[in-house]
């Protein structure tokens, strides 16, 4: 059974969950009806011998329709999007929307405003205008192609998108972020990886969160996407209930960095509306960095990062980065030099 058909199966209502215990049907058709479900038998069978840590990732829960507090769009890219699903907030480079799907609808997702549904559609029309963005905007140096994942996109189709960003001659780098190594490593064909091989200034970002996700299934698919040159990385979250312990973090990024993917940043939960339950502590993230220097090697140890709400950008949480901190909050110096206040 090839990917397209391993999707077409997925679960996207209640009844498909009734072989995993502890889950309230009754939460998941409302949740899902806000949020959508889609969980490919992949996963499904992951869930089924991983147990919670991959469960919370992927089944709605009612905590997501309570943290009303939190804002759909906290790191304001609607605000630094010049056009539709493009946005262009540091100087050199740009975060462009190619796909609107997910091979599993992450239920900490940053998108959930956009991820599968209609509101957050990516057509030819979107792709268009930000490829003519990208083309006559010459500070622009390096493109994020992201989503949704853009591995869900055909070869052909996602060919066409590399063929022309790559001749644009401004254009240094190009980034794929994809979480599909990890929620469906099927899609990482022979075909796929002979295409993206023949561009050089190509690197991909994955996003494992626990090292059960690392299945030998998942190895497979980083073995061929390390034979295309593309150098990789992987961006996790911090996510309670998931991976909030120094032990299980350290067996993550050992099982990473044993697969030539180095560990690049580790995301402190976004202020997300309906992501809310996931979020823990900064001293949470910080004891697990604490935790892990001096244990692994230094490629093995990401950097902590907070993503900035308003428009900050991503900030490392170093002793300089915090200007000040009590039980309600956290004040960050940003990118640009300005202060942040993020609740914690």
């Amino acid at each position: 059974m090839n990917w397209k058909e391993i999707l077409k199966k997925s679960v996207v209502s209640p009844e498909g969950l009734k072989n995993i215990p502890g889950i309230d049907s009754n939460d998941v058709a409302r949740v899902s009806g806000v949020y959508p479900m889609r969980i490919n038998p992949y996963w499904l069978g992951l869930m089924k011998e991983a147990g919670l840590p991959l469960v919370r990732q992927a089944v709605p829960c009612a905590d997501e329709l309570s943290d009303t507090p939190l804002l759909e769009d906290p790191l304001c890219e609607e605000k630094d999007s010049p056009v539709f699903g493009l946005t262009h907030r540091y100087p050199d480079r740009v975060i462009f929307l190619v796909s609107n799907e997910c091979a599993l609808y992450c239920r900490h997702c940053m998108r959930k405003r956009k991820v599968g549904k209609a509101g957050g559609m990516v057509t030819d029309a979107t792709i268009e205008a930000g490829l003519s963005y990208i083309e006559k905007t010459p500070a622009v140096r390096d493109v994020i192609l992201t989503g949704g994942d853009p591995l869900l996109l055909s070869d052909e189709k996602l060919g066409a998108i590399l063929d022309r960003v790559s001749r644009i001659s401004h254009v240094e780098m190009i980034r794929i972020h994809s979480r599909v190594p990890a929620t469906l490593p099927m899609r990482i064909t022979e075909g796929l990886c002979a295409m993206l091989s023949k561009y050089e200034n190509i690197w991909i970002n994955t996003h494992f969160n626990h090292p059960d996700e690392i299945t030998p299934e998942a190895e497979h698919a980083l073995k061929l996407l390390n034979k295309t040159g593309a150098p990789l990385g992987c961006q996790t979250v911090l996510l309670k209930g998931v991976n909030d312990s120094p032990a299980i973090m350290a067996e993550l990024m050992r099982k990473l960095t044993k697969n030539r993917v180095r560990p690049y940043y580790l995301h402190h939960g976004d202020a997300v509306k309906g992501t809310g339950h996931f979020r823990t502590s900064i001293e949470t993230g910080l004891s697990i960095m604490d935790s892990l220097r001096g244990h692994l090697s230094g490629l093995c140890v990401p950097t902590y990062v907070i993503d900035l709400p308003g428009g900050g950008g991503k900030v490392p949480l170093l002793p300089e980065s915090i200007i000040a901190q009590d039980e309600k909050s956290l004040t960050v110096r940003g990118y640009d030099g300005s202060a942040y206040t993020y609740p914690v």
